[in-house]
């Protein structure tokens, strides 16, 4: 186990990071969080040190992180479209980059990045665990920057930076600092307000059951690897769900695979013209329609993993008796 001194978390305004700093608060750890508007976060956060910090500037990253011995790297972009692709460059690669940089230098005992399953190979259908990273590069901007950066802390290990690795399904649940994307489609089912129920499924995991795996896997061995899935989830199942739920919802017409991606494309080239983000980016599209199945078992067996049955969590946001 690492010895649990003050506990910085970068990205902690974010939907895993405001979970795992709520975590870290309950279990009475000694939190410090870097944040690029310190005001803004202060209003939110609670009851932590907050500071000034920027995954863009290293200089304030080393600052944060002096008298820490443990870094919860959390922060970076998730959106699968930008009007800029090479924002994800500079944010989750370089980002990235100079977090590990600041970390070696501080010489912390335990530094825990939430990486993705989107770096995994994997086949539509079939389980996969974290035994082989894709050597292809994925087909969207965020997911080839989410690539670059898990190298960059895995190449970093050989440097002494102790670092673990988790890999979160698709978010949803409460967060205290974000919009979580999940929960914007899930709310607009079950306030019979989504025009058209997406092809195909999504694998899911609660955002608090995430910080959970993040703290289990604080002193797991270095360079241990960890998907955190609740289970693969096909829309026209999630409705059914929801329905047992709130009576009344009513279950949207189904968005023909063979449309969804014309109107994918056309959604972008309008965003572009608009610089407003599209309803349903392409690859957004291409992860809901390529049956993703993340085995999360080594988490369960070595972390002693359990999240919350999605029954009850979807219970829990929409506030359903």
């Amino acid at each position: 186990m690492t010895e649990q001194g003050r506990t910085l978390v970068l990205g902690a305004t974010g939907a895993v990071g405001s979970a795992l700093v709520g975590r870290l608060v309950a279990a009475g750890r000694d939190v410090r969080i870097a944040v690029r508007r310190p005001e803004m976060a202060r209003a939110v956060m609670g009851d932590v040190e907050v500071v000034q910090g920027d995954l863009t500037g290293i200089d304030s990253l080393a600052r944060a992180m002096k008298g820490c011995t443990t870094v919860f790297h959390a922060a970076g972009l998730p959106e699968q479209w930008l009007q800029d692709d090479r924002l994800f460059e500079t944010v989750n690669v370089q980002g990235t980059r100079n977090a590990v940089a600041a970390a070696i230098r501080a010489n912390v005992s335990s530094f825990v990045y939430t990486s993705t399953i989107d770096v995994f190979a994997r086949t539509p259908g079939v389980a996969f665990d974290e035994s082989r990273l894709d050597p292809l590069p994925q087909g969207t901007a965020y997911e080839r920057s989410k690539q670059a950066a898990d190298l960059v802390v895995a190449e970093a290990i050989a440097d002494g930076l102790p670092a673990r690795f988790l890999h979160p399904a698709a978010l949803y649940g409460r967060s205290a600092a974000t919009t979580v994307s999940m929960n914007t489609m899930i709310t607009r089912l079950a306030g019979n307000r989504l025009p058209l129920l997406p092809p195909g499924g999504i694998p899911l995991v609660r955002t608090e059951d995430v910080a959970s795996g993040h703290l289990a896997a604080e002193g797991a061995p270095i360079g241990s690897r960890y998907i955190l899935s609740d289970r693969y989830v096909p829309f026209a199942d999630l409705v059914t769900i929801i329905q047992t739920l709130i009576p009344g919802v009513r279950r949207p017409p189904a968005l023909p695979r063979r449309l969804a991606r014309p109107l994918a494309i056309t959604g972008q080239a309008l965003a572009r013209a608009t610089r407003r983000p599209p309803l349903l980016p392409t690859g957004q599209l291409h992860f809901m329609t390529s049956h993703i199945v993340p085995d999360s078992t080594r988490a369960r067996t070595e972390l002693g993993w359990r999240p919350r049955p999605l029954e009850q969590s979807l219970a829990d946001l929409l506030d359903a008796p």
